[in-house]
């Protein structure tokens, strides 16, 4: 890094060079969203979030608000948007041009880009030629096509509207783990969001040098920034934005899910994720070094995943069950399909697993369920 400029509002950004060039990103998703946008502030860069008309409205008189655990610090400190250096503003999704942007972000989950406005917002990104980075579990259609060999017309059932993504250049996407784990604490305004796991985003290269680098300027500026919590010595703010070479890197949390987020489907009521990996410990390990190996036949490395010890310690704690299962009990019509899609992704390779059959089968029973109700 060049040399750190503590700024008058009281952030902190590292620089490269005096006229180093802000990045104006626009963000479709304003709950996990704003969690990136408070690190690109924080670094100087420009975000716009796409949310429903009366949270813009008060994301744009309010701010926004990221409560999080910083080493060194006592409880929680929150960082408030406009006492950083980079402008915040947030936007309903009709009449956004894209164009205008240096990078989108996809910080939906999947079946959401299918709601009113979205959709056709969605179809002004594909047509802008913006480069795209999604952060999702679930890897979108474009993206799975820069990987060598997929059947991707094999996949589309796993997506809720796959037509969506039929005019993205999968050279113009990449994709972005979405590991640290934050929340809307219900009982506190939309513009609030607290993080749980303050872990880091981990993307892979775009296609074009020229598109990575400007997310690796992005890493580079985001790690250099620092925060003044107020009668303290500055601070480095966790969760940073790590750029890999390998286009494997995000896929590594699908080990994860299928180990434990979707075996927390049961076929009357869910369990937590602590009981669905540690209640048969070896079953999930099974499962777990399965996913692994399918991903290194796609072309993955092992040193890309995440051994399984350090995963269940972690599950150990988790004492609820996951989102998706929370989702299907409280009657979901969609969810994300990670699940379908590592199965038919298998297949394509001769391989299949009872365990992961099973979870396939009960996530589409509760579907069903709910949609008939």
């Amino acid at each position: 890094m060049g040399e750190t400029q503590h700024l008058e509002n009281g952030s902190t950004v590292g620089r490269g060079s005096s006229d180093h060039r802000k990045y104006d990103i626009l963000i479709l998703g304003a709950s996990y969203g704003s969690l990136l946008a408070t690190k690109i502030l924080l670094s100087g860069h420009n975000a716009t979030l796409i949310c429903r008309e009366a949270t813009a409205a008060l994301f744009n008189s309010a701010g926004s608000i990221v409560r999080m655990p910083i080493k060194g610090r006592e409880g929680l400190v929150e960082i408030h948007s406009g006492d950083l250096d980079g402008n915040l503003m947030a936007s309903a999704p009709g009449g956004v041009d894209p164009s205008g942007y240096d990078l989108v972000v996809l910080a939906m989950q999947e079946p959401q880009y299918s709601a009113a406005g979205v959709r056709e917002l969605l179809g002004r990104v594909a047509q802008s030629g913006v480069p795209t980075m999604a952060i999702t579990n679930m890897p979108l259609l474009p993206y799975l096509k820069r990987i060598p060999g997929l059947d991707t017309d094999n996949l589309r059932t796993c997506f809720l509207e796959p037509a969506l993504w039929n005019d993205f250049d999968p050279d113009l996407l990449t994709l972005c783990s979405p590991d640290p784990q934050a929340f809307r604490p219900p009982e506190e305004k939309p513009n609030v969001l607290q993080v749980r796991l303050p872990t880091n985003f981990k993307a892979a290269r775009f296609a074009s040098p020229t598109h990575t680098q400007m997310l690796a300027q992005l890493e580079q500026d985001i790690a250099g920034a620092r925060l003044d919590p107020g009668n303290a010595d500055l601070v480095e703010v966790p969760v940073k934005l790590r750029v890999h070479d390998s286009i494997f890197v995000p896929l590594a949390k699908w080990a994860m899910l299928m180990a434990g987020n979707y075996r927390c489907v049961q076929p009357v009521q869910m369990r937590s994720i602590q009981e669905a990996v540690h209640g048969d410990l070896e079953a999930s390990r099974s499962v777990y070094h399965w996913v692994v190996d399918l991903c290194i036949d796609l072309g993955g490395d092992p040193a890309d995943f995440v051994p399984f010890e350090k995963y269940a310690n972690a599950a150990s704690s988790l004492a609820s069950p996951s989102s998706a299962a929370r989702a299907l009990a409280n009657g979901a019509h969609n969810i994300e399909r990670v699940d379908k899609l590592v199965a038919l992704i298998a297949a394509q390779h001769g391989k299949r697993l009872d365990v992961i059959d099973t979870t396939v089968g009960l996530v589409d029973d509760w579907l069903s369920r709910n949609r008939d109700n």
